[in-house]
């Protein structure tokens, strides 16, 4: 199988990281893509993706797969005998879904709007708003204030055990850094968090 990425961005990360902590990672040929030259525009990459997006997971029978949690949902059941990520009842799978998408509206996409909008990267592709980039700048700061608030009283993010919402808010909170964030003492039980993720192997894949 192959994996189409950007080793830097998020969401390929996030699929890194997810095949790491299932001792999977040997299953994929990472492809590393430079999207600053607009490798994922070829229109080869379109046939992949029409949305024109990392990552991409090229099956051996040429179905092509996009979409961070569907691949991690692909490789749960199809390796149902590596570690469970995605929970392991209804209550579980759906509790880790809710924070999943929490991180991804709450968190990823202001982060995204922040960085499009305040500066100069996407200046070719988009009509930069400054003012719209600082709303999203502070809809960041208010989840980190929020995960904080929840981390005082959990160990993990979902459930009592490490997870793939884990997974998701790890390389969300180090995706703030485009826009020059990073987790401090503001954040004592955010950052305690963030210190326990950056030891597990996983995050250095």
């Amino acid at each position: 199988m192959k994996l189409y990425e950007m080793a830097k961005a998020p969401n390929p990360r996030r699929v890194r990281m997810f095949l790491a902590e299932k001792g999977l990672l040997d299953k994929v040929d990472c492809i590393e893509l430079n999207l600053s030259k607009g490798e994922n525009l070829t229109p080869e990459f379109e046939q992949k993706n029409p949305m024109k997006k990392v990552p991409v997971l090229e099956l051996d029978n040429g179905t092509c797969i996009g979409e961070t949690m569907a691949i991690c949902r692909y490789f749960e059941a199809a390796f149902p005998d590596s570690e469970t990520l995605l929970g392991n009842t209804a209550e579980e799978q759906a509790i880790i879904e809710q924070w999943t998408r929490w991180v991804d509206f709450y968190l990823f996409l202001p982060i995204g709007n922040c960085f499009q909008h305040t500066t100069d990267y996407f200046k070719h592709r988009i009509n930069p708003i400054k003012e719209w980039g600082e709303t999203n700048r502070e809809a960041t700061l208010n989840f980190f204030d929020f995960l904080n608030k929840h981390l005082a009283e959990h160990q993990f993010v979902a459930l009592e055990r490490f997870t793939t919402a884990d997974i998701n808010a790890f390389c969300t909170v180090d995706f703030a850094k485009v826009i020059q964030l990073r987790v401090d003492d503001r954040w004592p039980n955010l950052k305690a968090w963030y210190e326990r993720m950056k030891e597990r192997d996983s995050s250095k894949v």
